[in-house]
């Protein structure tokens, strides 16, 4: 692994990270010397990181992410089966 692809997986990783937390302040600059056994494994470690805070992206719309609450932040939709449920229940409900 060459030290631009430690870089793009650092990247990537940041990427991913600040999409959950976009005020999360002004990126910091980080210097650190690797092994290359210690490169790979940190890339490895970082594309399988799973932030608790992701709970997918929007079956509705596919632009917007997916809150606690599983509600899209772009198109305010509840999603997945419980979004389902949601508009079954609700399209019910505006037919009676």
């Amino acid at each position: 692994m060459v030290p631009s692809d430690v870089q793009a997986v650092l990247e990537e990783f940041a990427a991913r990270i600040d999409a959950l937390a976009p005020a999360s302040g002004p990126p910091l600059t980080v210097a650190v010397s690797l092994s290359p056994a210690a490169a790979e494994a940190l890339a490895e470690a970082l594309r399988s990181y799973h932030d608790p805070r992701d709970h997918g992206r929007c079956g509705s719309c596919d632009t917007g992410l997916v809150d606690e609450t599983f509600t899209c932040t772009s198109c305010g939709q509840p999603a997945g089966l419980f979004g389902q449920l949601v508009r079954e229940r609700l399209a019910r409900h505006r037919a009676d």
